[in-house]
């Protein structure tokens, strides 16, 4: 009878120890002095009364906030772009962004990459991706799982997935409970499609109308496919630096992460019952790819703002009072704010007018 051992089965054990001893290099990019290395244990360890510069908040009454997401079908254009280096960023800003909007500091995130076997230089890529993401999020990669698993996965093919852990002040929570009519929205642009829609581009783009991700169409400044795999804009730091501006008051009654379900579903999940918003329609710039995919799609106006973010990462909602100040502090830190529409009476909906 052959001898098999798990090698022969698909998994490189030893491939594997090399591979997550190189990224921990990586990985340390990202530590700060409340990270306590433990590079062969069985989790990661951080100090929450670390006092140093970068953990300056007096937490009274700290509250973890949790998240966690992926990348979605984004991952199929990374594949046949075969270029990997930024899909980590999209990964890390999906989670970051989703915690941000409570008003969490971010502490650390964790990552799971699955493959049907290691994959080194294709590997070394995306956690590249990831630290620069968790740079960018000025929190710690702390640990995360590589798992090989063969036949489960085509070859040359992965799946991501990330969990990111922050704190905030319970007093500090956003939560849009102050919100109210007269309240202003700002938003912030965003730096494209993010990662929302993906399956629905793909098919109008890909499947049907045909077109090459090589191909240079009007209107983008890039190809096709450079287009679409343009990284998921983390906003951390400049929401935090206004948190640190003003931290005696909640100046931001509420933050709205701009993913799946669109302008139309995301904003309602922080207003209250009585209140809706409206949105102006042409108050800020849409990026051409969502001109481009609702050209050869023939997509209604409705579905759009249903399915992506049309230019607008992040909302904020604020007192009118406050609005020139914020924004001045967000062109300060390189954000450009956009007074996007208004909260009225309503039932908790959101228009486009």
């Amino acid at each position: 009878m052959k001898k098999i051992n798990y090698k022969d089965a698909g998994v490189d054990i030893e491939k594997k120890a090399k591979f997550v001893g190189d990224i921990y290099e990586d990985a340390k990019t990202t530590f700060g002095p409340q990270v306590i290395e433990n590079p062969n244990g069985f989790g990661g360890l951080f100090a929450l009364n670390c006092k140093t510069p970068s953990f300056t908040r007096d937490y009274k009454d700290p509250v973890l906030v949790s998240g966690t997401d992926g990348v979605g079908t984004k991952l199929k254009i990374a594949f046949m772009m075969d270029k990997h280096d930024t899909i980590g960023i999209d990964l890390v800003a999906m989670c970051v962004n989703d915690i941000l909007v409570l008003g969490a500091e971010i502490l650390f995130f964790l990552d799971y990459l699955a493959s049907s076997s290691i994959m080194p230089d294709k590997s070394r890529e995306i956690i590249k991706g990831i630290t620069n993401g968790c740079r960018q999020s000025e929190c710690a990669l702390l640990g995360g799982e590589t798992p090989e698993l063969p036949g489960f996965y085509k070859k040359n093919e992965y799946d991501l997935a990330g969990f990111a852990v922050g704190v905030v002040e319970r007093k500090k929570l956003i939560n849009g409970k102050n919100i109210k009519p007269g309240d202003v929205v700002i938003g912030l642009q965003s730096s494209g499609l993010h990662s929302n829609g993906y399956s629905l581009v793909r098919e109008v783009l890909l499947k049907e109308a045909k077109l090459s991700l090589k191909q240079n169409i009007d209107g983008l400044k890039t190809t096709l496919g450079e287009e679409l795999l343009k990284p998921t804009k983390i906003y951390v730091g400049a929401i935090h630096n206004i948190l640190n501006k003003h931290k005696s008051k909640n100046i931001l009654k509420g933050i709205a992460h701009i993913t799946g379900g669109g302008l139309v579903e995301n904003i309602p999940r922080i207003l209250p019952k009585n209140c809706s918003v409206n949105l102006n329609k042409g108050s800020w710039p849409v990026p051409e790819i969502f001109n481009i995919v609702k050209k050869h799609g023939n997509i209604s106006a409705k579905e759009m703002y249903r399915v992506f973010n049309m230019g607008l990462g992040m909302t904020l909602i604020v007192a009118k009072s406050n609005a020139g100040s914020v924004m001045k502090e967000l062109k300060l830190y390189g954000e450009e704010g956009i007074v996007v529409g208004e909260v009225v009476a309503g039932d908790g909906t959101t228009r486009i007018i």
